[in-house]
């Protein structure tokens, strides 16, 4: 569903910065629909169910467990039926918010689970095609280049029309301190103060921050927010229950699969101007930060 949002950067920055990044010598690799079947089918998953962004899990690690919390969820997450047209979600996660707090209860489901196939955050049982793909290319893409800026670009979480450059805790805070007169500008959140964030087991960052252990590899990502977390969790749950319950033309499963893309992004005109105008800036400052010959950033 990101990759809608992924695709219109990409696009308009082919468009209007393709000749600048062409002559400026530094290499710039754009990973285009990892998930097809998510585009065609207005999933957030492939054809297995699996989030692919839980499924890059790191050599020596297992596709099993999933974090404290999400089996206690599994029947608020995951009823086995289709969705209703008056379901209270908002309302039945409220007393679990306040018990267990916003922070540890979004931990808990969208941390990465290997325990219920058809749940929501499904990493997968075994690697996925689309990591296999990535790891026969993504050297030949990258190619001998040691300095590396990889900027992961996500839609839904955040204040409507405004995104957080999330750092990785990878990379060094005083690498961020040097980078930030580039960065000028740019809401850059440490992990130090990442309050509203969370950690996600199986990330293609940090897969592909291990493949190339060793070069200047920086990690961050880019959050562009749209509606509220509660309300694009309301949405994946439908989503996902239409498709496994649910019957493909009925009209449930549409408004379902409809409301799902407004919510990761959404179709004003306002939002998309703004959110592309400030992916398109960050996107040219990070290439300004690769150009510069100080070595220290």
């Amino acid at each position: 569903m990101e990759g809608f949002f992924g695709s219109a950067v990409q696009l308009a920055a082919l468009a209007t910065m393709g000749a600048e990044l062409a002559a400026s010598g530094v290499r710039i690799v754009f990973i285009h629909t990892l998930n097809p079947y998510g585009f065609a089918w207005s999933r957030h998953v492939n054809e297995d169910n699996i989030d692919l962004n839980r499924n890059f899990v790191l050599e020596g690690e297992q596709y099993a467990g999933c974090p404290h919390g999400y089996a206690r969820l599994d029947s608020l997450l995951n009823p086995p039926r289709p969705p209703r047209w008056q379901d209270a979600v908002p309302l039945r996660a409220l007393p679990v918010i306040l018990r267990e707090g916003l922070p540890a209860l979004t931990q808990a489901v969208v941390g990465g689970q290997y325990d219920f196939p058809k749940g929501l955050f499904f990493g997968g049982r075994a690697q996925a095609p689309t990591v296999r793909i990535l790891a026969d290319h993504l050297p030949q893409w990258i190619g001998d280049c040691e300095r590396v800026l990889h900027l992961d670009l996500h839609t839904g979480l955040g204040k409507w029309a405004t995104y957080q450059l999330l750092a990785d805790d990878l990379t060094p805070s005083d690498w961020w301190s040097r980078a930030q007169p580039t960065l000028s500008g740019h809401r850059i959140i440490l992990p130090q103060s990442a309050s509203g964030s969370y950690r996600i087991r199986g990330g293609l960052g940090h897969w592909t921050a291990a493949w190339f252990a060793g070069r200047n590899y920086q990690l961050s990502y880019t959050e562009f927010g749209s509606y509220h977390p509660i309300r694009v969790l309301h949405g994946l749950r439908a989503e996902n229950q239409t498709h496994h319950w649910g019957r493909s033309q009925d009209p449930s499963t549409v408004r379902a699969k409809r409301r799902l893309r407004e919510l990761f992004c959404p179709g004003d005109a306002g939002w998309r101007k703004q959110s592309l105008a400030q992916a398109l800036a960050l996107l040219d400052a990070a290439h300004r930060l690769l150009g510069a010959r100080d070595d220290a950033v």
